[in-house]
């Protein structure tokens, strides 16, 4: 028995390998229903299936709603007559193998739901394919859920019915519209009137706008209203108010939420969603640990509109910004116990949150809007969507009085999120403290947003902050005095500190924080030479990240370990962990601030002979005040290079300033390297440089130094292949009669032959010696020129004698006379 299938006008367009599962789905069940919302396929998908079969039947369900008349169609399909001259459809198809194609049965389902069964069970060789947005529900039923469209095949569909080009905005367009066949077709017949961004506007009222269906077509698929229409018209009452209720949902939700928002009762809730799944207007993931419901935004829309109608809305509004402020506050206590915990229950409703924010903030009356903002900080300080937190919680200050412990709350948190998102909110933390002078949070953001400026300051109030009672206070007060000696390059004081704060910030799964500090002790192990272990440090710290989802801490822990990488010569390796990071930020609609990433991704560039493309990389960082002494220093490398020597000089000069003004010894050093490179006689700025950081322990960077200064000098050069190899870096032949890196740097540092620079007057001066002059004039004592220069203060005593020897003066006073009458001349 074979049967003419309904013809098709348009190319059936993408699913894949969708045909291929269903028809396997049938060689190994009897009765499989294809399911899913309006417009999803069903039908296009059972015809192309139904096409590869030998004997097949089909019979369209839609020409009847009279549950009688479902045999007679049937009947009519198979080519049988149902009078009882010739006996039952069963008995007249007997063991014949056919194909019975059911389309479209939701609206006689307990009819086609009937003679599918007496099929089934009276013809062995009889298999049934049914298409409908609800199960037939009987025994051997095979439910096979239609998927959306797949991104590429959305937009491919989209193309051949309208004719475009492939875009971002086709690609939004599908994506709104959900994938969903019919929603595509009918936005593309739009394509010869509109563009394409102009169709993409139109879908915050796509039932207006989707209602150009093709002539020949039935009813219910010529506009997107149409077709919800006909699943809400087969709903029952108390299933069309718990529907239209569920519209208010953004994102999706839980049974708790939809019971707090819909009500009564959770099992009335519960078997609403089940029947509501079961006709394919709410999609039920089962795939965790507890089960989250969504609909489709289509669906969704339309189920909004029929709340607004009811004139339901503001009370179903009310009661979802009261259930999700309820669902925050009630998680808050485990901030301070496990912040993966409470981040579990609310990063998946944010969608939610945000709606419920934004409602609230608009009333009368904005308390709880605001009280909800401010319960949110930390979701979005840890999250990715900081911009949108910074908006919220801006608007949520600007709604209520000043001077109250909630706005005290909001500039917090606005400072909070500040932190990991656009850090320039210097203001908010001590505005808040105006309020409340003793918050812990507040004042260690506060010493987080002096950092850039003091680490004096910053470092007096994160002592403040330690005698915190809060526990992450306390630990993120320590993470921040590691930090600042790190950024001093005091070294020593730097990883206890570091790590104290780590092994407490990890109990309570404070992560954020955590992997910051495992970051610096990552890059503090670097700087010492300690390769493996900086490569393992940065490694955890991406791991201890990952789970947020957090460009900013995500970014920062990547750029460290790619860093470190690449310093060991392992540059591919280094692209490898950095490149997808870049393409991510690249892509991101608001541009969320990665500190050291375009600095790491500079490095790879000029560690592979690309200065070009590593100028654009280090530009991208040189003018944030967080970032601008270190990045300096590589766009310095990177434009002499390239081969602007006066470019290279100026950005030297930027980054000797800065470091110097911040109190930075390691990029100190580093500008004086690159100065040296750019110098005629370069010998006295390496050895300044090398002094700098064999004060400070900057082995890795000693190397450096020793190499630049070992260009006529055998035993440095192998003293520096040894160093690196016990660094773990890639290095050339070691004699065994190599120096070690600490004899070889007291080797370089030994007293110097005679040197191109006169013996006496202010010429005979090295630059650091004028420096000591600079600053002794000005007044400083021996031991604040000491902390100003990163010296000892027998050290400046020593230069200070240099100094009066060469310039014939035998103290301080005679030294400013020298100098006033110098700048005279």
């Amino acid at each position: 028995m074979s049967a003419t299938l309904p013809p098709q006008v348009t190319p059936f367009v993408g699913r894949g390998p969708e045909p291929d599962a269903l028809t396997a789905e049938l060689a190994a069940n009897r009765l499989v229903t294809v399911a899913g919302p309006g417009g999803c396929g069903k039908t296009r998908l059972a015809l192309r299936v139904a096409a590869r079969q030998d004997d097949v039947c089909w019979a369209d369900l839609t020409a009847t709603a009279d549950p009688s008349v479902v045999p007679k169609l049937l009947a009519a399909a198979t080519g049988t007559l149902l009078t009882p001259d010739h006996g039952s459809l069963p008995r007249q198809i007997g063991d014949r193998r056919v194909l019975v194609c059911l389309d479209n049965c939701e609206h006689v389902l307990a009819a086609a739901a009937e003679v599918t069964l007496e099929l089934v069970a009276a013809c062995p060789n009889v298999t049934v394919l049914a298409t409908s947005r609800e199960p037939l529900g009987i025994p051997g039923e095979r439910v096979w859920r239609v998927p959306p469209l797949s991104a590429a095949d959305a937009v491919a569909l989209f193309r051949a019915r309208s004719g475009t080009g492939e875009n971002t905005a086709t690609s939004t367009l599908c994506a709104r519209l959900d994938g969903i066949p019919l929603a595509i077709e009918l936005a593309a017949a739009w394509s010869g009137t509109l563009t394409v961004p102009e169709i993409l506007r139109g879908l915050d009222d796509r039932f207006t706008l989707l209602v150009r269906g093709p002539r020949g077509v039935t009813a219910r698929h010529q506009t997107l209203a149409a077709s919800m229409a006909w699943s809400h018209d087969l709903l029952d009452e108390p299933d069309r108010v718990l529907f239209r209720r569920l519209g208010v949902f953004r994102g999706g939700f839980t049974l708790g939420t939809a019971t707090g928002v819909c009500g009564p009762a959770r099992m009335e809730v519960l078997t609403g969603l089940g029947r509501l799944v079961d006709k394919s207007l709410v999609v039920a993931d089962t795939a965790g640990s507890s089960t989250r419901y969504r609909m489709l935004e289509t669906v969704r829309q339309y189920a909004l509109a029929k709340l607004v109608s009811s004139g339901e809305e503001q009370d179903v509004r009310e009661r979802h910004l009261g259930t999700f402020l309820a669902l925050a506050e009630e998680a808050e206590p485990l901030l301070g116990k496990d912040k993966d915990a409470r981040r579990a229950i609310v990063a998946a409703d944010q969608e939610n949150l945000r709606a419920a924010i934004e409602f609230g903030l608009a009333a009368d009356d904005p308390d709880r809007g605001r009280r909800l903002a401010a319960s949110l900080a930390w979701l979005w300080h840890l999250g990715g969507r900081g911009h949108e937190g910074l908006t919220l919680l801006r608007h949520a200050i600007d709604r209520g009085p000043d001077g109250t412990a909630l706005q005290a709350r909001l500039l917090t948190g606005l400072a909070l999120v500040a932190d990991t998102t656009q850090p320039v909110e210097h203001d908010a933390a001590r505005a808040a403290l105006d309020i409340v002078p003793d918050d812990g949070l507040a004042t260690l953001l506060h010493a987080l947003s002096e950092l850039v400026r003091d680490f004096d300051s910053a470092a007096a109030l994160a002592g403040r902050a330690r005698t915190s009672d809060d526990g992450f206070v306390r630990d993120g007060a320590t993470a921040l005095l590691g930090i600042i000696h790190h950024l001093r390059d005091d070294h020593e004081k730097a990883v206890p500190l570091l790590e104290n704060a780590i092994d407490g910030l990890l109990r309570r799964n404070d992560r954020g924080v955590a992997s910051t500090a495992l970051a610096f002790l990552a890059s503090t192990a670097l700087h010492i030479g300690q390769m493996e272990r900086a490569r393992e440090l940065a490694t955890e710290s991406v791991r201890v990240a990952r789970p947020l989802e957090d460009y900013h801490r995500i970014g920062s822990a990547t750029s460290v370990l790619a860093t470190i990488e690449g310093t060991a010569g392992r540059i591919d390796e280094a692209r490898a962990v950095l490149d997808p990071m870049v393409r991510l930020v690249d892509g991101a609609e608001s541009p969320p601030f990665v500190p050291g990433l375009a600095r790491a991704k500079g490095y790879l560039h000029l560690w592979s002979g690309e200065p070009s493309e590593a100028i654009g990389w280090f530009r991208r960082e040189a003018d944030d005040e967080h970032l601008t002494p270190p990045t300096l220093v590589g766009l310095a490398e990177a434009l002499r290079l390239a081969g602007d020597r006066e470019a290279a000089a100026t950005a030297c000069a930027r980054a000797l300033t800065a470091a110097r003004r911040a109190g930075m010894p390691k990029v100190i050093a580093d500008a004086l390297e690159q100065s040296a490179y750019l110098a005629d006689d370069p010998a006295d700025l390496h050895h300044e440089a090398l002094a700098i950081r064999a004060e400070r322990g900057l082995w890795l960077s000693c190397v450096r130094s020793l190499e630049a200064l070992s260009a006529h000098d055998e035993p440095l050069r192998h003293a520096c292949e040894r160093a690196r190899r016990e660094m773990g870096l890639p290095h050339g032949d070691v004699p065994s009669t190599a120096m070690s890196l600490q004899d070889a740097i007291a080797y370089a540092r030994r007293p110097r032959g005679k040197r191109g620079r006169p013996a006496s007057g202010w010429e005979s001066l090295t630059p650091t010696e004028e420096s000591v002059v600079r600053l002794a004039v000005q007044g400083l004592s021996n031991p604040e020129i000491g902390t100003r220069l990163f010296m000892s203060r027998s050290t400046v005593k020593t230069h200070l004698s240099h100094i009066y020897a060469k310039l014939g003066v035998t103290n301080r006073t005679e030294l400013a006379a020298a100098s006033a009458a110098r700048q005279m001349t």
